[in-house]
């Protein structure tokens, strides 16, 4: 398996397991953790966010490694540039999220307006990974390896989530947020 290959596995590890599990621990529905308390939940939420941002950094190095060996060029496709729009505007939620664990150290005096803004922005970040694992699937290498019927599967995979998770967030969340505001 060469460095390429790695690529896909890491960024489908962060974005399609780990932070879509990490978003859904919030769901009753949805959560194997449904038991736990809020605290509980908020930790786990850490960890899967935490290990998913060490996943698409692994991806990210992996990507960069086999174009650099291959003396290929960088950002060349709007999986690329959607990509790497989608890590930064990770790093931004990571820091949001940084800010309602320790907000007096933040020196955030609305909490509970910047958890709504920590779970509007979470959730377009989440739909920047899935349009970025979309337009991966239109990629060269990934149509030579899927094909028929199994690459239809594949588009929709991503797309079950997003759907869960915008209802969970939509449904559940913001309008109970925007009352007590």
């Amino acid at each position: 398996m060469g460095l390429f290959s790695w690529h896909p596995v890491f960024m489908a590890l962060a974005f399609c397991l780990c932070m879509a599990e990490a978003i859904l621990l919030f769901s009753p529905e949805h959560s194997l953790f449904f038991f736990c308390s809020r605290k509980a939940r908020i930790g786990l939420h850490w960890v899967g966010q935490t290990l998913a941002i060490l996943c698409a950094a692994l991806g990210l190095g992996f990507i960069i490694a086999s174009k650099t060996r291959s003396e290929l060029p960088h950002l060349v496709s709007w999986h690329s540039w959607v990509g790497v729009l989608t890590l930064l505007a990770t790093g931004g939620q990571a820091l949001y999220g940084l800010c309602l664990l320790f907000p007096r150290a933040a020196g955030v005096s609305r909490v509970a307006r910047l958890k709504l803004y920590h779970l509007t922005c979470g959730l377009v970040v989440y739909l920047m990974a899935t349009v970025t694992v979309l337009l991966a699937m239109y990629s060269v290498w990934f149509q030579a390896q899927i094909k028929g019927g199994s690459w239809y599967l594949c588009l929709a995979l991503p797309l079950y989530p997003a759907l869960v998770i915008m209802h969970q967030i939509s449904s559940s969340y913001l309008p109970r947020k925007k009352m007590e505001m």
